[in-house]
């Protein structure tokens, strides 16, 4: 067929905007001023349409209230036939992740509030982080949907040729038919970061084969929101050599820009295609444990990177989304307290002020870590777990004390969960009878939320020759990214690769909790305790501790808000080794409480000494009895993010020690 007679390639282009729940206002402002607003503009004024956008709950919130001039600016296009929009679970949460009732109820907010203030029915759905599972299939027909964006690599993962994915096709599950448009790797790679000609050159190319289907979707962020984005993106003027290089294309017969919709309605069908459960590439790498992580690495650089150029690095994957969950328990402690709690509200008749405070609690970006995951930012996790305390303070108002036996966090060791109307606590005895979870209602915190320090595979200090002393050092401590050819700008890929630390960081021994007991020696010096850098005598943070009972009362000395006598519950813990530890927790109704202490004085030496660590992720007051001077210092991480390294200060750790041959010790903490 001569090039004339060829039809044009379809061009969809899609846009994904999200901002996470909590993320702070400047951000949201100043993706607005860089990102959002622009791009739009400039595809108004070059006549880049229709295009296709997802807009995350978080951000059409956060518009509503501050930038309502942009929601017209989309509803204007909307109304025009110039911009389709898609759905998405509300909150950005990943879909899989969630009970399949709520599944379809996120999407089912999407769907309300686009036709509440675009007046449309949305059909098709942006995946957060292109995390799919093959059944998800059946809930999104449940919710309306018609068709679904996942990356190509998953059909390839499937034995799919990437050269036969220029069409939509069809995934099912309980026998209900779903659309699935797989999105083109290259263009990602290469818009906006190689120069417009080389888009060029490969629409043609797919031309020219016979390949009539060409999908772009990303992050608009992308777009001037990551780092040197926006010189490039604007300034150099790439964004409006690019559209204007399309519409030549379109004048010239050679593409042709479309909805996907228009898509899916036009094309045929490729057939039917089943899906493993998959990611993007860099998802599934950050999911592995470090050493399993570092042994991949290992193998692609055997390897070589044209194998993964033709196509076979999904046949060579990562790990599983879910494995975060396996490789951070306190994003694991999170998701399995927002099922528990999920399950409840439903139980309760699924009060809408509380089923909302969950599906924010379910937003995404906590869940993860990699260069865009949240975990590592303690003001993201700090508002999941503001939103599952206001969910279960609504649940549980009124409330007396409880407490119930309940492998809670799912991974075969029973807890010991303690609730009334006011808090919400988690007694781990596979782990000492450590406290994983304090919440108060009331201050919408929970007061154990800190973050294990933890060996990450950036860690890894770079291989130097012999004689060479690594050269200057950037000031952050970390090496710098290449800077990119004069034909191009660096993805936030490329930039990640050049970053290395120049010294360890410290790790933790133990996951960090309250009260993770100790046997530690009395020369052990406190920087060195810090760092990480000691072998206690004994440690219980590994030891399963038996129930040895329970105790409910009340404390004549302590009242309520209304005077009444403060009720408490106890529970005792304990050791069959020779130290004779018996810990007893006890919880008032308010949430303070205080953990007694008692142990054989005469098994280790007496300059031996008793230590129980707490780390809190909020200010309280703790107070040891006999009075003692405590250890404390700020716990922070290093993590790799699309800005370079960043120090967090997770929260503050506080020890107390007392002599071991003093042979008991109280300590009592409660919210200022």
């Amino acid at each position: 067929m001569s090039e004339n007679k060829r039809p044009p390639v379809l061009l969809t282009f899609g846009l994904h905007a999200h901002q996470p729940v909590g993320n702070f206002d400047h951000v949201f402002q100043e993706h607005l001023r860089d990102v959002y607003r622009p791009f739009l503009e400039r595809a108004v004024e070059e006549g880049f349409l229709p295009l296709t956008l997802h807009l995350s709950g978080p951000l059409l919130d956060w518009m509503k209230g501050k930038s309502p001039e942009y929601l017209d600016l989309v509803g204007g296009l909307v109304a025009d036939g110039k911009l389709e929009l898609l759905l998405g679970g509300y909150y950005e949460p990943i879909l899989p992740s969630l009970c399949r009732e709520d599944r379809v109820e996120q999407v089912r907010w999407m769907r309300e509030a686009l036709r509440e203030l675009f007046g449309v029915e949305a059909k098709g759905l942006w995946l957060a982080e292109r995390v799919w599972e093959p059944d998800l299939a059946a809930d999104l027909v449940d919710a309306g949907v018609e068709y679904v964006l996942v990356d190509d690599r998953h059909f390839v993962a499937a034995g799919f040729p990437r050269e036969a994915l220029h069409q939509p096709f069809r995934t099912e599950s309980c026998g209900k038919s779903l659309g699935v448009f797989a999105i083109d790797e290259r263009l990602r790679y290469l818009i906006p970061f190689q120069p417009p000609r080389d888009s060029v050159a490969y629409l043609r190319e797919l031309r020219t084969s016979g390949r009539y289907l060409a999908v772009a979707a990303d992050d608009i962020e992308k777009f001037g929101g990551w780092p040197g984005t926006l010189d490039w993106v604007y300034r150099r003027g790439w964004l409006q050599e690019f559209m204007r290089a399309m519409k030549e294309m379109e004048r010239n017969g050679e593409v042709r820009i479309s909805t996907f919709s228009e898509a899916l309605s036009t094309l045929p069908s490729g057939g039917a295609a089943y899906l493993p459960s998959a990611s993007y590439r860099e998802m599934e790498e950050w999911a592995l444990p470090t050493e399993a992580f570092l042994r991949l690495a290992e193998l692609k650089e055997t390897l070589g990177e044209e194998h993964f150029a033709r196509g076979e690095s999904p046949l060579i994957r990562g790990s599983h989304w879910r494995n975060f969950l396996v490789k951070y328990s306190e994003a694991n402690r999170m998701h399995k307290k927002m099922l528990a709690l999920s399950l409840l509200c439903r139980d309760r008749d699924n009060p809408q002020e509380a089923r909302r405070a969950l599906g924010r609690a379910q937003c995404n970006d906590a869940y993860w870590h990699g260069v865009f995951g949240g975990l590592y930012l303690r003001h993201i996790r700090d508002t999941v777990w503001r939103n599952l305390a206001e969910a279960e303070g609504l649940l549980r108002a009124g409330e007396d004390l409880r407490w119930e036996r309940r492998d809670l966090d799912l991974d075969g060791h029973e807890e010991l969960w303690v609730h009334s109307g006011d808090f919400s606590a988690l007694v781990s005895p596979a782990r000492g009878g450590a406290l994983e979870e304090l919440t108060l209602f009331r201050h919408g915190v929970n007061l154990a939320n800190t973050l294990t320090r933890r060996r990450e595979p950036y860690h890894a200090l770079p291989e130097r020759p012999e004689g060479d002393n690594g050269g200057p050092e950037a000031a952050d401590g970390v090496g710098q990214g290449d800077e990119g050819d004069a034909g191009g700008t660096p993805s936030i890929h490329d930039l990640e690769e050049g970053l290395r630390f120049t010294e360890l960081p410290p790790a933790d021994l133990d996951e960090r909790a309250l009260f993770v007991d100790r046997v530690l020696p009395d020369d052990l010096l406190l920087e060195d305790y810090r760092n990480g850098r000691f072998q206690p005598i004994h440690s219980w943070a590994g030891v399963e501790l038996k129930l040895l009972g329970a105790e409910e009362g009340v404390d004549p000395d302590e009242s309520d808000a209304l005077g009444n006598p403060s009720h408490w519950i106890e529970v005792c813990l304990g050791d069959d080794g020779p130290w004779g530890l018996e810990k007893r927790i006890r919880f008032s109704a308010d949430g303070s409480l205080e953990v007694r202490y008692q142990w054989n004085p005469e098994v280790f030496p007496a300059h031996a000494l008793f230590a129980t660590e707490l780390s809190l992720g909020e200010a309280a007051e703790v107070r040891a009895i006999p009075d003692t001077v405590a250890w404390r210092f700020p716990v922070s991480t290093f993590s790799k993010s699309e800005r370079g390294f960043d120090e967090t200060v997770q929260g503050e750790s506080v020890t107390i020690r007392w002599p071991w041959a003093q042979g008991w010790g109280r300590v009592r903490v409660r919210r200022p």
